[in-house]
């Protein structure tokens, strides 16, 4: 990755000093690759950046041309903006709805949710319908949301449930509260990819803490936290993203002892929470919201585009995230929370989840059964979530794997895009998605991969 973002700077460098002119045409993949020497792969991932951030286009049977647009930056700005839009690669695929089967995907397919087809009339009233709503978010589901947590054993009151645009806002008014540029974080490695490219948009370090079977690496953590001095551990207790496993509850206490330690907070996200029973050990309710930020989210159970999720924490923090919300973005959507507050209280969130949990579990059974018969290992258990890890031959590059089954109509999401750093000691792996993962057409490509 290092060598794809010196051959950025030098081209916007170039870009940005004029020894690039708007319209000129930069050299073919194959002498460029010849010039940097490096492989067509990695000239391709650097032209795809620059053409992502609108500083290049490209002409199909022409080659790359420096766009007209293109404007002369301050290079450091740049360069980190770029790194950030480089994170979410991933994000940007799965947008693209071109893909026939979907396996990298981190929602489940159209079909699994549209028979839980809801009613989006609501009636406001007219003293509601057209002003902002309480900064907070809509008092009832709050309070809707402090009664979960209670049944999670998490005792918290309404008043320190603060409700954002889902779990990516959530860990964005985190980051706004806590950190500055230059500070120092700890993440899961695998870990959830889009919190890294965030962190790179507002130029924290991040230092990745090994994900084992039972969790959080306790020693590499205790090593990491001890030589960086890292104000807050990111980490999915429960249903991990990507690998799909749980921390044990002895790893849980672990890590609580260590964050006061060496006095670093939790962020802990349950993105999972409502698909797992309510009585499983979560940091959360070991610790009662003293060192940990919970960040829970409605968008995996319900639309991907429902935007509803919320943090608990104490109530003095929560009082804080609730300014920098009214600062950034004012409020969240009130008509939304109004409507998803009349789904729980009328039962039909309950029932949607009751149908929904056990599609799941019938799905990663049959994903477990299938890749076991190919003589593929998957390292970690998956429980109450969408992935698994699917480990690959050692021989293999899951990048290339990855492009590989694009060219076949299949999507796939390498395990190399779920590490905050690339090591040459990281096994080839896949995210997969449980609910596309027993399509005929991917079985058949992994069984070409042997």
């Amino acid at each position: 990755m290092s060598k794809i973002n010196s051959i950025v700077e030098h081209l916007l460098l170039a870009i940005q000093n004029g020894n690039l002119k708007s319209g000129q045409k930069l050299m073919s993949i194959r002498v460029a690759r010849e010039h940097f020497n490096v492989s067509k792969n990695t000239m391709i991932d650097v032209y795809d950046r620059l053409v992502s951030l609108g500083h290049i286009t490209a002409r199909p049977g022409s080659g790359y041309y420096v766009s007209s647009l293109s404007k002369r930056q301050n290079r450091n700005s740049t360069t980190h903006i770029a790194e950030a839009v480089d994170a979410i690669s991933l994000l940007r695929e799965q947008l693209n709805q071109t893909y026939r089967i979907r396996v990298g995907d981190g929602r489940p397919p159209s079909s699994w949710m549209s028979q839980f087809d809801f009613d989006m009339r609501l009636k406001i009233p007219n003293d509601s319908k057209y002003g902002y709503g309480h900064p907070m978010g809509f008092a009832p589901l709050r309070e809707a949301i402090a009664q979960n947590l209670i049944e999670r054993s998490i005792q918290a009151s309404a008043d320190q449930v603060l409700l954002t645009f889902g779990a990516n806002h959530a860990m964005d008014l985190i980051i706004k509260q806590f950190l500055s540029p230059g500070d120092t974080v700890l993440v899961d490695s695998p870990g959830y990819y889009p919190l890294f490219a965030k962190l790179k948009l507002y130029k924290i370090r991040m230092i990745g803490v090994k994900r084992a079977g039972t969790g959080p690496d306790t020693a590499d953590l205790e090593d990491k936290a001890r030589l960086h001095r890292a104000k807050l551990f990111f980490t999915q207790t429960l249903g991990h993203n990507p690998t799909g496993g749980s921390a044990t509850l002895a790893t849980q206490y672990q890590v609580l002892k260590l964050a006061e330690k060496y006095d670093f907070r939790v962020v802990e996200n349950d993105a999972f929470a409502d698909l797992l029973p309510p009585g499983v050990p979560r940091m959360a309710s070991l610790d009662q919201l003293d060192r940990i930020l919970y960040i829970g989210t409605f968008s995996k159970t319900l639309s991907a585009s429902f935007r509803v999720g919320y943090v608990a924490g104490r109530q003095t923090l929560i009082d804080s995230l609730c300014n920098i919300k009214m600062l950034t973005v004012v409020t969240t959507s009130d008509y939304l929370e109004r409507w998803l507050y009349s789904l729980i209280a009328n039962g039909q969130y309950l029932k949607h989840l009751r149908r929904l949990r056990p599609m799941l579990e019938q799905a990663a059974a049959q994903a477990l059964n299938n890749f076991s018969e190919l003589g593929f290992h998957v390292p970690y258990q998956s429980e109450g979530t969408y992935y698994m890890w699917l480990e690959l031959p050692a021989d293999l590059d899951d990048i290339q794997v990855a492009r590989q089954a694009a060219e076949e109509g299949i999507f796939l999401a390498p395990g190399t895009l779920f590490y905050p750093e690339k090591k040459t000691s990281q096994k080839p792996a896949l995210r997969v998605n449980v609910a596309y993962a027993n399509d005929h057409d991917f079985l058949a490509f992994l069984r070409k991969l042997l």
